[in-house]
């Protein structure tokens, strides 16, 4: 039945021994990430011949032609070893499964290719990046995961730059730092001294999720979405901003219209009234000039007056 289980899985976990409080912790990992690998547990007859150990109870996962023990002390806790060693040591790589390494608290060493390209620097770079994930898997299983992908569409939206293709790159999937080639990758050698190199600190992280990161992020992706509606269909990105475009213009000319026109009459007004208050004092004198006229002027006798008075 091992054999059986060996040949469908390429990961699978198995809990070794009796009753002990391991397996109680090992029990609950298993009911928390059963829809992501397979669990199994057996005596200590079942495992083959080439697997020693140490201690029992003892947890191991079988993948890559090899297995691994659980070691609490190095380790750490149970249910996040299982999450980091659910993967195999090399993987063909894609968005969605680099979301999934994001919480195995791993780095992601991938091999950038174009795989319809038969050049010998693209083959070269995926043999490279898979002798060492094979060759040195006990020096970096802990804190490295291997692959390749093929073109380097979604690695530049991840790093928010054109990156070339081939090349190598080192991801920190859990806070979006990433690592680039210090060195040309000739050999294994060299690609194993640029990851001593990142662990020790020496190559300098990009990148990240800092504030400054996350605002350059979203006008990258806004930039980005906006490229590509308009290479996909030209018409259509006109119509999706060229119409909030022209309402946003038509509205903004017509509250500047209508604040010029108020501002007009308004003055208008302000004149007017002002044109109405000089004209009252003028007709108010007009009227008063008559009064002191008569007043003051005495009144001019006729002919026929004159006659009358000579008469009587």
């Amino acid at each position: 039945m091992f054999e059986h289980v060996q040949k469908r899985h390429r990961v699978f976990f198995v809990y070794i021994g009796g009753e002990s409080p391991l397996k109680e912790k090992y029990i609950d990992a298993a009911s928390e990430l059963i829809v992501y690998t397979y669990f199994f547990s057996a005596s200590e007859e079942v495992v083959p011949e080439y697997v020693t150990l140490k201690e029992m109870p003892a947890v191991l996962v079988f993948k890559d032609e090899t297995y691994f023990v659980y070691d609490e002390y190095e380790d750490g806790d149970l249910s996040s070893w299982i999450n980091r060693e659910r993967f195999q040591n090399y993987l063909t790589m894609d968005g969605f499964l680099l979301y999934e390494l994001g919480d195995t608290g791993k780095l992601v060493a991938i091999a950038v290719i174009d795989e319809k390209n038969t050049s010998v620097e693209h083959t070269r770079l995926k043999s490279i990046i898979q002798e060492v994930a094979r060759d040195y898997r006990d020096q970096f299983h802990r804190d490295f995961q291997f692959g390749h992908m093929d073109g380097n569409d979604y690695i530049n939206t991840l790093l928010m730059d054109e990156l070339k293709v081939p090349t190598v790159v080192v991801l920190n999937t859990s806070n979006q730092q990433y690592f680039l080639l210090d060195r040309q990758i000739k050999n294994a050698e060299d690609m194993v001294q640029f990851i001593n190199n990142i662990l020790d600190g020496t190559v300098e992280a990009q990148g990240g999720d800092s504030i400054l990161q996350r605002l350059k992020r979203i006008a990258f992706d806004a930039k980005s979405t906006i490229v590509s509606i308009f290479k996909s269909s030209p018409l259509m990105g006109c119509f999706l901003f060229g119409l909030p475009l022209g309402v946003i213009s038509i509205m903004c000319y017509g509250i500047y219209t209508a604040d010029t026109d108020g501002g007009y009459v308004e003055e208008r007004y302000e004149v007017s009234k002002s044109e109405i208050e000089s004209q009252e004092p003028t007709e108010e004198s007009k009227e008063q000039e008559p009064r002191s006229a008569d007043v003051l002027v005495p009144t001019v006798q006729g002919p026929k007056d004159v006659l009358e008075k000579k008469k009587d």
